[in-house]
């Protein structure tokens, strides 16, 4: 039996699966972090609530997984950093990745329309859906995709705000170093 994956250490969870993905990689005090470094990680991130509910019980944390999930977020990274035009060897490369699955649409035994995913291999499963939600958050609204304003952070949030003009990862982190180094230039001018 194994013992149950380590509690995620990450700064900024809960955001939707793509951005989760690309924020497996943060920059705190202690320096520079990578939850995916090896499969324990992976097991932690496979864990989170959000990404269990999205990829389901089937993705194993092991090597294949972890390899083909690394490529997804390397391909994601790129597509984040140029939003307006995207690179087309990065949309080449995701739509390699979502040729693994697709979406299969049929009626469910109470006559109601369903969607089915169906995976060419069980260690597509998390690169998949990671790519396939990037299709949903591009189809809704792109520019609420967007880099904490912090130039030291290296986080990506979908801003639900009401004005969307969120600016941070966190208020707590990097708002409050944001406010207190506005705070200590004022007073060190007056």
């Amino acid at each position: 039996m194994q013992p149950p994956p380590a509690s995620d250490p990450r700064p900024l969870t809960g955001e939707p699966l793509s951005l989760d993905l690309l924020n497996t990689r943060w920059i705190d005090a202690d320096g520079a972090h990578d939850l995916l470094d090896g499969t324990g990680g992976l097991a932690v991130w496979l864990a989170g609530s959000p990404v269990r509910e999205t990829v389901g019980a089937e993705a194993v944390a092991d090597r294949e997984t972890l390899d083909r999930l690394l490529r997804t977020r390397g391909i994601l990274d790129t597509l984040v950093a140029s939003p307006g035009e995207p690179d087309p060897t990065a949309v080449r490369a995701l739509n390699e990745v979502l040729a693994y699955g697709r979406i299969r649409r049929e009626l469910d035994p109470a006559g109601q329309p369903t969607s089915v995913v169906e995976i060419a291999s069980p260690a597509w499963i998390p690169s998949w859906h990671a790519a396939e939600d990037w299709l949903r958050l591009m189809g809704e609204r792109p520019d609420r995709v967007r880099a904490c304003a912090n130039g030291d952070c290296v986080l990506h949030f979908y801003d639900v705000s009401k004005n969307g003009a969120r600016r941070w990862c966190s208020m707590a982190g990097c708002g409050n170093r944001a406010k207190a180094q506005r705070h200590y230039a004022r007073h060190r001018t007056a």
